[in-house]
């Protein structure tokens, strides 16, 4: 574990700059000395991403600097490498990683640590790549709100009623925190909105939720799942639960009850798979993640953790074989721990299995609408609004973070919004396939070669 310019010190990579890879990066540059190891963080971004309040950001709610906490205020000695991870070999101890000016050099570790995340799943479903948006990154964000207010513009500008409905008519996929959210968030601006054209009416807006599951937001008990579905509802969300899309198409949207619907908003957050750099890797997967011990350890290979949405972490704290969902709670705590083991590891030490008792759930619905579970407590309405929005705060990382998203708050309700088309994104596709880009990850014999090369060799980044 020596380096040949800094023989003392290990060298700890952590791939990925969401909760879990950052959260690591802050437990080790609080629990190792500096002169124990040197840590590098592989990120394309230099900020990290609250996620749980994106569909505020699309709805003009945030400001999209709000939700974006800087790595430069988080992490004092971390060098952060501005890049995405393309792969890893890790029989040689090897990441190539694709910098942001698009050379691609190699990162060389004693550990690693594999946080990378986790990409929109879409099933094979026909046209959904191609066709619909997602809502997973602050760009996909922006994008789905100048999306949604040029639909209004171009429904205000049309004569033709055909085409006016169809840009009135949005749909939602995913009956979970993230696609209820939005749609209860977007549909409050579309709804706002028509004060400012006078050619619509509410009644003219159509919002659509589906889901195949025969419930929504079956993780909060068919009490809280029942009172905000009556919300959407009593709003005039059409939800329609046990149906989903059968394909997608450039202005419309079949389900699978046999419905088509002409639409030019199909906004899909209906589940999440473990980031293609897993597969990079060729070790054993559950579920489509890595498996990993309840020490977050890799089977066979001590010197690499995994963890968050990348890795299927067995839940110490439910029965049976249970993995832990991957939610922000567990990815934060799952980061801590893998600091506290990576300096155990270090040091000789044995190493702790992680275990975590769910704090509960927090959906919020806008306005005063919301629903919560704090520590198995149902809560919904006002009550539940102000523990949501107590909870996004505190969970926040930072202190400018948190002032940013209470004046942000503060401000939507005394001045509410503009509809303001920023045009940051105009002209570029805004679809998952375009925003995503998961085909630049090389497979394990893609790495072995590369790594292997003689064109490579050298190139390891400073």
């Amino acid at each position: 574990m020596n380096s040949p310019t800094r023989p003392t010190r290990a060298r700890v990579l952590i791939v990925g700059g969401g909760f879990a890879g950052v959260a690591c990066a802050r437990r080790l540059e609080r629990v190792l000395r500096s002169d124990e190891a040197d840590i590098a963080l592989v990120t394309p971004l230099d900020y990290e991403l609250y996620l749980p309040l994106l569909p505020q950001v699309a709805a003009g709610v945030l400001t999209p600097q709000s939700v974006a906490a800087s790595l430069r205020r988080l992490l004092r000695r971390t060098r952060i490498v501005p890049g995405a991870a393309l792969g890893v070999d890790l029989d040689g101890k090897t990441c190539v990683v694709q910098l942001i000016t698009d050379q691609v050099v190699c990162e060389r570790y004693d550990i690693v640590v594999l946080a990378s995340g986790s990409v929109t799943r879409s099933f094979d479903i026909p046209g959904v790549p191609e066709h619909a948006h997602g809502m997973k990154t602050l760009a996909e964000a922006v994008a789905m709100r100048d999306h949604v207010i040029a639909q209004l513009d171009l429904a205000a500008a049309t004569e033709d009623p055909a085409e006016r409905e169809a840009r009135l008519r949005f749909v939602v996929v995913g009956g979970g925190y993230a696609g209820t959210e939005t749609a209860a968030y977007l549909q409050r601006l579309t709804v706002a909105a028509t004060c400012r054209y006078p050619a619509l009416s509410r009644e003219t807006i159509e919002w659509h939720l589906v889901d195949i599951a025969p419930r929504l937001m079956p993780e909060l008990g068919p009490r809280l799942g029942d009172k905000a579905l009556k919300l959407l509802r009593r709003r005039g969300i059409e939800v329609s639960l046990g149906v989903s899309v059968a394909s997608a198409g450039p202005g419309w949207v079949t389900l699978t009850d046999g419905r088509r619907l002409p639409t030019h908003t199909l906004l899909w957050t209906a589940g999440v798979e473990a980031s293609p750099l897993v597969a990079s890797t060729g070790a054993d997967t559950e579920r489509g993640r890595l498996a990993v011990t309840p020490q977050l350890t890799v089977p066979g290979h001590d010197d690499v953790f995994a963890l968050g949405d990348a890795a299927a972490v067995p839940d110490l704290a439910a029965d049976g074989d249970a993995i832990c969902p991957p939610t922000a709670q567990h990815a934060l705590r799952q980061g801590g721990m893998a600091g506290v083991n990576i300096a155990a590891r270090l040091r000789g030490r044995t190493l702790n299995p992680y275990r975590h008792r769910d704090l509960g759930l927090v959906v919020d619905l806008g306005g005063l609408g919301a629903v919560a579970r704090p520590l198995g407590v149902p809560l919904s309405g006002p009550p539940a609004q102000a523990v949501a929005r107590g909870y996004h705060l505190l969970a926040l990382p930072t202190f400018v973070a948190r002032t940013r998203v209470a004046t942000n708050w503060a401000l939507h309700a005394v001045a509410g919004d503009d509809f303001v088309r920023t045009g940051f994104l105009a002209g570029q596709p805004a679809t998952i396939r375009a925003m995503e880009h998961t085909g630049a990850y090389l497979s394990p014999a893609e790495m072995h070669a590369l790594t292997a090369s003689e064109k490579f060799t050298g190139k390891e980044s400073a």
